[in-house]
């Protein structure tokens, strides 16, 4: 650790305590501190130390980064936007104050983005019988919270990142290694070995309508012939998570969401989702790859037979202790700019509600399919980001039916891009960033050209003598 980087923790401190339910003298005791320098800790009169950092990784089997990654600055964006709401507009809370209440009282704003939450879900049910007049033509403005939205959060909290799901893939996969089969095919073998279950790739005027459906009479899988190799083995390897975890991915599915309903039901589907990706790039082999191959996307998908998308997404999920991968963020957005996922191991500040900044190049990204674009972003925190972009398709599609296309963003804070092949030669203390905002709405940078919406946090300015690069101008102050 940084000797002159002070590091206070108190909040997040006394927060592991609890969870450990431990009385201060028990683990001042075990940390081999006396209680009140424990308790000057949690209070943060008192910094922690590298050598408290590496007792509490022996004692609670953590990693110290846990610590030294701040996440304060994203939960402190997460609150200023439920503050951003014009229900507040009468009284406004400086940034200053969020940040020192996400410090001193980290269950508070966890109780008010619930209650916020829940206020958003009323609100929404409520529109649904009385539609509100205002506009709701723009992405930025779909801000009901529903399941989605839920699991978005249950996922995002725990770092996209489940162990139990990640071990019992690597062991299956290896033993699926041992047929000398394609993942495909042994997959399919084991489905029919060991639970009866036959997969078909049916055509397409069969199923005309569906990529894959589980037919439980007959105890058929049944994929659609439009569904590209890759997909395929996903398909498969989901539908293997059902027929061998499906008590562990009940289990943690309970325990995230206690209450049984479509967000239950949606959590089974990610760890389904996520056990597939798992089985076809095992963690150890995928993390080593990985590392060696500077993060290239696509020679991984090549190396694991993988697309774009699901080698993007893999990537969000590297942080098991001593083998952690970098902290990507994703996000796939689709022309109009709606954001259909987002996923994070680190401190990105997605918008809850929302699409994204039009500056950043996931939009022009369109115009090049098949292609990865590269940029780097920054923040009004001044934070800094390496994003690249690329274009990817769910599926093959008949002549003359729509053709939907997404771009995938993959990125991880600026101190890690030379560890990508995509930053070779990218000097990151020279390199020119583009300055973006989380979205319109709470994005507070003046004069934009591409701004669609004055901020909620400040007064409108109407001019009408003057008509500036932004068609909205506001007091900044």
């Amino acid at each position: 650790m940084d000797e002159s980087r002070k590091l206070f923790v108190g909040p997040r401190l006394k927060r592991l305590r609890r969870e450990l339910n431990m009385s201060q003298s028990r683990m001042a005791e075990e940390l081999g501190l006396s209680p009140s320098y424990l308790n000057l800790m949690e209070r943060n009169q008192r910094p922690i130390t590298a050598q408290v950092l590496i007792r509490l990784a022996h004692a609670y089997s953590l990693d110290p980064r846990e610590f030294a990654n701040d996440d304060h600055e994203r939960t402190v964006s997460e609150l200023e936007e439920v503050f951003a709401d014009p229900l507040f507009r009468a009284t406004p809370v400086a940034r200053l104050e969020l940040r020192e209440t996400v410090e001193s009282a980290p269950s508070l704003v966890d109780a008010v983005n619930r209650l916020y939450r829940a206020y958003q879900a009323l609100r929404g049910a409520r529109e649904a019988v009385m539609p509100s007049p205002s506009d709701r033509d723009r992405a930025e403005d779909a801000s009901q919270v529903n399941p989605v939205d839920r699991v978005r959060e249950l996922i995002h909290e725990a770092k996209n990142h489940f162990a139990e799901l990640d071990e019992a893939a690597e062991t299956l996969a290896s033993d699926l290694s041992l047929t000398g089969h394609e993942p495909f095919f042994a997959i399919a073998e084991r489905l029919h070995a060991r639970h009866g279950i036959r997969v078909r790739i049916m055509p397409v005027d069969v199923m005309p309508d569906s990529l894959r459906r589980y037919d439980h009479h007959r105890r058929q899988l049944l994929i659609s012939e439009l569904v590209d190799p890759s997909g395929r083995t996903f398909q498969a390897a989901y539908q293997l998570a059902f027929a061998e975890m499906r008590e562990t991915i009940d289990a943690l599915a309970a325990r995230l969401e206690p209450t049984d309903g479509p967000a239950r039901r949606l959590l089974r589907v990610s760890f389904g989702n996520y056990f597939a990706g798992a089985l076809m790039m095992p963690y150890g082999r995928f993390h080593a790859a990985a590392e060696a191959l500077g993060y290239d996307v696509e020679v991984l998908g090549a190396r694991f037979g993988a697309s774009f998308e699901q080698v993007a997404h893999r990537l969000t999920t590297l942080a098991r202790p001593g083998a952690r991968g970098i902290p990507f963020f994703l996000v796939r957005v689709d022309s109009a700019g709606n954001v259909s996922k987002r996923f994070s191991s680190g401190r990105f500040p997605f918008s809850q509600f929302g699409g994204t900044c039009p500056l950043w190049n996931l939009h022009s990204t369109f115009r090049i399919p098949g292609q990865v674009a590269t940029q780097i972003v920054e923040l009004p925190d001044s934070s800094r980001w390496f994003s690249i972009a690329r274009t990817v398709r769910r599926a093959f599609n008949p002549w003359g039916a729509p053709d939907p296309q997404f771009v995938v963003g993959l990125g991880c804070e600026l101190k890690y891009a030379h560890r990508l092949v995509y930053a070779r030669g990218l000097d990151p203390a020279s390199a020119d960033a583009t300055p973006i905002g989380v979205n319109c709405r709470l994005c507070e940078r003046a004069a934009c050209p591409q701004r669609a919406a004055p901020p909620l946090m400040h007064a409108l300015i109407v001019d009408e003598m003057k008509r500036g690069i932004s068609p909205f101008e506001f007091d900044a102050t």
